[in-house]
């Protein structure tokens, strides 16, 4: 019934072609140049073929691949624009769209979960899917009670397949690490597997949902559909329109950007503290940019598919915004000590405090202002900054360390930031940290630098 490769050897051979594809196309280059054309051109030849097959790869296979795919979408930012230029267009569309199964799967899919009557529960359903993704692919739909409703329907085999992909994608690490300059890829990897089992369970995701929609139920900027129905594998919530953010930040004005991007900050800092759980998939094919509930009123914020979340019952650890808020007082010795304390600095290794400190600044540099626009530049610097052998902020880096239970919840900021990068967007970013981030307050903003010699700011918290 699946349409699925579901055979890990199927599956690793088509991996495998991504490596050897890049080496067969180094050779093809190679002939070109003695042929007459310039690097140059052979490069961006080189670099459209390989974001090309990347795509195709990635996208057929659905699954592990897929998810790893966009997951690596949201880092394009960090990319030197004459590399992104190409890869841009492949990795964004994995964000919004993969190839679907064939009608007659999804038809044997709902008849096998909701039953064979499964069409009675429907006035009308689209048979064409609205969109698909790593493990399902939605279908618009218009439930019995006349409700608008998106209908996500599971790929059959896709746990096997996620495990497979991302098994095999962890032995191509290094080859992919390049794509992203400063980014370790193994462990992205390794904790996308990880929560394999959480992504698969529809149980969970309406679960996550349900406690958004109730939580968000009157908020004036963030919109989470109602869930209408769940069973194994299919999921039925309401339907909900609106511009994707793919959209947004391509062909978006600089005032839905900074909306949007301002939306996004508020959303991720704001969650756990009101529900206890953290979205972990902040790409942007899972954010809509809606229109104002009112004349006169502005944009919302529509976001979709829970079914990755960090459980946080106390909110985001305070050791965070603590530690961040005395990071921008300059306070070195005290952001060392407790670093320390939280296992970022393991106990075999004696680090610079004034060291850590520079590295850490440029890094929080957008919670050092009033508000900060986020620029694809400005996301590459930092990556070079921390990639390049060479510098002490790349030899500090490998020294530090990232406790486990901070992993999902580094990941997450991490790919916001890229997102935000992609919008090119201007965000009060401080002013939701203030709001939502325990241990992080700041009362004078017009003191904080991010030089470590300035005047200590007045703090509260």
């Amino acid at each position: 019934m699946s349409d699925l490769p579901r055979k890990a050897v199927t599956r690793t051979a088509k991996l495998a072609t991504l490596p050897l594809g890049l080496a067969g196309r180094a050779t093809w280059g190679l002939g070109k140049r003695i042929g007459g054309k310039s690097a140059e051109i052979v490069t961006r030849e080189l670099q459209q073929r390989t974001a090309d097959q990347l795509f195709k790869v990635l996208g057929e296979l659905k699954g592990g691949a897929m998810k790893f795919g966009q997951a690596l979408s949201v880092f394009e930012s960090a990319l030197p624009e004459e590399i992104a230029g190409p890869y841009r267009a492949a990795l964004t569309k994995l964000q919004e769209a993969a190839p679907p199964m064939p009608t007659a799967t999804v038809r044997a899919v709902l008849a096998e979960r909701l039953g064979e009557e499964w069409r009675g529960l429907f006035l009308e359903f689209e048979e064409k899917p609205a969109a698909a993704a790593s493990i399902g692919q939605v279908h618009r739909a218009v439930w019995h009670d006349g409700r608008q409703v998106a209908v996500k329907v599971q790929y059959p085999g896709a746990g096997e397949a996620l495990l497979s992909d991302l098994t095999q994608l962890s032995r191509f690490a290094r080859l992919l690490g390049p794509l992203i300059p400063g980014m370790d890829i193994k462990p992205l990897i390794t904790e996308l597997r990880d929560r394999v089992s959480e992504e698969l369970d529809y149980g969970l995701e309406a679960a996550a949902q349900r406690a958004h929609a109730t939580e968000f139920a009157d908020d004036p900027d963030v919109v989470v559909p109602e869930v209408v129905h769940q069973g194994e594998q299919v999921l039925v919530t309401e339907w909900m329109d609106g511009v994707p953010l793919s959209e947004v930040i391509a062909e978006g004005t600089p005032e839905q950007q900074d909306r949007a991007g301002q939306l996004l900050a508020r959303f991720l800092f704001s969650g756990p503290a009101r529900t206890g759980l953290l979205h972990a998939d902040p790409h942007p094919g899972n954010f809509r940019l809606l229109p104002p509930a009112a004349e006169g009123g502005a944009h919302r914020l529509g976001v979709l598919d829970f079914g990755t979340v960090d459980r946080l019952p106390g909110g985001l650890p305070p050791i965070i915004g603590e530690a961040l808020r005395l990071a921008l007082a300059g306070d070195a010795d005290t952001v060392y000590g407790t670093l320390r304390e939280e296992g970022f600095v393991k106990e075999s290794i004696v680090l610079d405090p004034d060291a850590v400190l520079e590295y850490l600044l440029p890094i929080i540099e957008p919670a050092a202002v009033e508000e900060f626009t986020f620029t694809r530049s400005w996301l590459r610097t930092q990556a070079a900054r921390i990639a390049d052998p060479r510098s002490p902020a790349h030899q500090l880096g490998k020294q530090l360390n990232l406790p486990p239970s901070y992993l999902l919840i580094h990941r997450v900021t991490l790919s916001t930031i890229g997102v935000l990068c992609q919008l090119d967007a201007t965000v009060r970013l401080r002013e939701e940290l203030s709001a939502w981030l325990p241990g992080f307050a700041v009362r004078k903003p017009e003191r904080i630098s991010l030089r470590k010699t300035a005047e200590p700011v007045e703090t509260a918290g």
